[in-house]
């Protein structure tokens, strides 16, 4: 649930490619580029710059991209000028803090001639395809806005210049001008950068060809409230079990007060930890009512702690160091939880049945198979990053990889336990089951709760070892498999 200070002033530029012949095409505010240009104004962006090639055809497009972006600091934004969207889907990468390489996408199976496929895994694209390059398993498509941090400009640049000479050779198949963006898109993935997955989820983007489609999708536009839909997004959509229907189910109702009172993520943050050490304090009473008490404060805590997540993305206010104290806090407050637990066991009142003796080697013990599941989960994120950068750099040439149509090692199914992990995606059931199996956060405050308010500490961790050694016996296999892949 990411959090963060402050904003950040405005740093991207926009590159509208405004060489097909539907960005002419007119609307109510003029033609489809002086549209997209009234949209761009309103939101944090440095300059927009048109290209503009006339007859260059393909080639003389990209040159004129890869031009831009060498002389370009900060992220850049790369978008059709016949592009019908929400100014809503356009802020999802222009609004964003991070200012990362991003592309805009769809999670449907509808591929058109404008939407290419690509396909999506951990939220990062990690296959793209064009009208001449094919993407096994594609489960998303691309809407034609592609965003690049300023840490990968360079290789957007080279990208660019590489598809150039390719197309003027006549070697890239029988892709046209509309498909250059596309095209960038998969020499970005194909020569392993990272590039995050930015959902469309209800909102619109298309690219219209014709008059009769440019009206289409403008009228759809109407269909969607935008700031509905800004809200809903605020809310994690792949959540754990409890975390969305027992948490976000009410906690979603606190965001536009929140943020209409001025709060930040951080004060919210602050109040969660308030009420977790409370928690604490509770349990360390060791009486029935007051471990009932700290049940309530530390299910109150971990609402908090999901709305200030929720507040952090309505608002657009995280950052990486924002997301990193949270998950700081979000141990303490679990450790601090645990202590006060045993503590009211070892010391409490003797409503209790059985004795004090090893409440706290059990209080130890579910610390460590928490710390060594938090170790797995973030060394393996670690060392794929660290993969993913070495895999870039001994990667074939871009132009090899893009002459190939089959998408090579870049698109390669799952097999074995991956594709059954896969399978289980599919179906709704098994979806929530395989979320709960990892024992979440959500289902560990749970846990704690109801074992600590109907019975006592020692059951809570009894309770917390058994399924967290599931927990991490599943991860372990899950971590290997992906690993060996």
């Amino acid at each position: 649930m990411p959090d963060s200070l402050t904003r950040e002033t405005a740093t991207t530029s926009v590159v509208v490619l405004a060489t097909t012949p539907a960005s002419g095409l007119s609307c109510a505010d003029g033609t489809l580029l002086d549209r997209l240009t009234d949209q761009l104004a309103a939101l944090p962006v440095r300059g927009v710059q048109v290209v503009s090639a006339g007859g260059g055809g393909l080639g003389a497009d990209l040159r004129g991209v890869a031009k831009i972006v060498r002389i370009s600091s900060g992220a850049v934004v790369v978008l059709p000028a016949d592009l019908v969207a929400h100014t809503e889907a356009l802020a999802l990468l222009l609004e964003h803090p991070s200012r990362d390489t991003a592309a805009l996408v769809s999670y449907d199976a509808a591929v058109a001639p404008m939407r290419p496929p690509i396909r999506v895994e951990g939220g990062k694209v990690v296959a793209a395809g064009s009208s001449f390059h094919v993407v096994p398993e594609a489960n998303a498509t691309f809407r034609g806005v592609l965003q690049t941090g300023e840490a990968d400009l360079a290789s957007l640049a080279d990208i660019a210049e590489e598809l150039a000479e390719l197309a003027d050779a006549g070697r890239l198949g029988p892709v046209t001008p509309v498909e250059a963006i596309d095209l960038l898109l998969v020499g970005m993935v194909r020569s392993g950068v990272r590039v995050r997955a930015a959902r469309l989820g209800q909102l619109h983007a298309d690219r219209v060809t014709g008059q009769i489609s440019a009206d289409t999708a403008i009228s759809r536009l109407a269909e969607v409230d935008e700031a509905q839909v800004r809200l809903d997004t605020s809310v994690k959509e792949r959540d754990g079990f409890f975390a969305t229907f027992f948490v976000s189910s009410w906690t979603r109702h606190l965001i536009r007060p929140a943020a209409r009172l001025g709060l930040t993520p951080n004060a919210v943050t602050g109040v969660s930890i308030g009420l977790a050490v409370l928690a604490a304090v509770w349990f360390s009473a060791g009486t029935r009512g007051a471990q009932v008490a700290g049940a309530v404060l530390l299910y109150l805590s971990f609402a908090l702690d999901c709305l200030d997540g929720q507040l952090a993305r309505y608002t657009r206010m995280f950052s990486p160091l924002g997301a990193w104290v949270d998950g700081m806090a979000d141990r303490l407050k679990e450790y601090a939880v645990y202590v006060g637990l045993a503590f009211g066991y070892a010391h409490g009142l003797p409503w209790r049945s059985g004795g004090p003796e090893g409440i706290w080697h059990l209080a130890v013990a579910a610390m460590i198979v928490q710390v060594v599941r938090h170790a797995v989960d973030f060394s393996f994120a670690g060392a794929m990053t660290d993969a993913a950068r070495v895999g870039a750099l001994w990667a074939k040439p871009v132009r090899s990889l893009l002459e190939s149509a089959d998408g090579g090692r870049y698109g390669v199914p799952r097999q074995g336990i991956l594709r059954l992990a896969q399978r289980m995606e599919r179906e709704s059931v098994l979806r929530w089951l395989k979320k709960m199996a990892v024992l979440p956060i959500g289902e560990r405050t749970a846990l704690i709760c109801l074992t600590a308010a109907l019975f006592n500490a020692r059951v809570t961790f009894v309770a917390l070892l058994g399924w967290g050694g599931v927990a991490l016996a599943y991860q372990l296999v899950g971590r290997i498999a992906r690993s060996t892949r």
